[in-house]
């Protein structure tokens, strides 16, 4: 065999394992009219807390201009408590494995309230009884990811009850790219959710969190988004456009108080992804919400759950594309 052409087969054949990273973590309904529970009496003025950014998680905090304590219209400062502990979650799509591990994790650590939106309230009675158990004020607000008209009314009746501190946004679908092939109106409608509806739920997110003058909006993104395989080609291209508008957004918040980080987990087992082959590098939605947790609080602007896959796609990204094709090949 000639030289070139061994070569060749040598690096598809140490790509192929890393290429076949699956990308579905998200909760398989789009999911936020309050129904259980009153919204939280706690005062929305908090003790200071000066945190530092990164870049990518994993790197080392780094000061930048958005380390200013904000103030609300009455100039005292608005944030954490005093020891940077979050006192307010709100999951969209709050259904989410992952964002409902991450709840759990923060409960510990003096979390007092958290509203989940989702597009069925009665699926979720489960979750609410188990946030409960853990000392958690619960809100169950209803949100439908497929409807954007809907959601700067709903977002703001929920930042009404009070200041929220985070935001997670993990809704959205997998869908089947075999269907999608034949069923172009299919394919829209995951758009529809995955990007659309991101796009205008992160919209009005932000001008919430702009007005009150502080918090941190998570995205969960994924590594599908890196580079579009063909077996997801309608997910990773929503993925892509969702990672893309958020990098976009952080930027354009800079300065006001409030922050963008975006997760990129590989495969995750979760009940979407129940039954399908796990693909190298797989993870659980108990040690993502560890890295989300740890990204919080190292201040980080993309979180890679497992880090490891940040360097995988370093390689991944620039790879030719003939050996990419093959690579990718499951």
């Amino acid at each position: 065999m000639p030289p070139a052409v061994a070569g060749q087969r040598d690096i598809v054949n140490c790509t192929t394992a890393a290429a076949r990273i699956s990308t579905a973590h998200t909760t398989a309904r789009p999911m936020s009219s309050r129904v259980l529970n009153a919204p939280s009496s706690r005062p929305t003025t908090r003790s200071p807390v000066v945190r530092s950014r990164a870049g990518d998680y994993g790197a080392e905090a780094v000061p930048d201009e958005r380390t200013r304590v904000p103030s609300n219209t009455e100039g005292t400062p608005t944030m954490r408590d005093a020891v940077g502990n979050l006192d307010s979650l709100l999951v969209l799509g709050g259904g989410s494995d992952i964002a409902n591990e991450t709840v759990t994790r923060l409960a510990s650590r003096r979390l007092r309230r958290v509203v989940l939106a989702v597009r069925d309230p009665s699926k979720v009675t489960e979750l609410v009884a188990r946030h409960e158990a853990e000392g958690l004020s619960v809100e169950v607000v209803t949100f439908d990811g497929a409807d954007p008209a809907s959601h700067e009314k709903a977002i703001d009746s929920i930042f009404a009850g009070g200041d929220i501190d985070v935001a997670i946004s993990a809704f959205g679908q997998l869908g089947n790219q075999d269907r999608f092939d034949d069923d172009p109106v299919a394919a829209a409608n995951l758009v529809t959710v995955n990007l659309a509806g991101q796009i205008s739920a992160l919209t009005a997110t932000a001008a919430a969190m702009k007005r009150q003058g502080h918090g941190t909006i998570v995205v969960l993104s994924s590594v599908a988004g890196e580079r579009v395989r063909k077996d997801n080609a309608v997910y990773g291209a929503t993925k892509a456009g969702l990672d893309g508008f958020a990098q976009g957004l952080g930027d354009r918040l800079a300065g006001t108080g409030v922050d963008v980080m975006i997760v990129r987990p590989g495969f995750v087992h979760t009940s979407m992804t129940e039954g399908l082959d796990p693909a190298p590098f797989p993870t659980t939605p108990d040690k993502v919400a560890a890295d989300i947790v740890s990204g919080l609080d190292s201040g980080a602007r993309i979180v890679w759950s497992p880090p490891m896959l940040r360097w995988v796609f370093t390689v991944l990204r620039h790879l030719p594309h003939p050996l990419w094709r093959l690579a990718s090949n499951r």
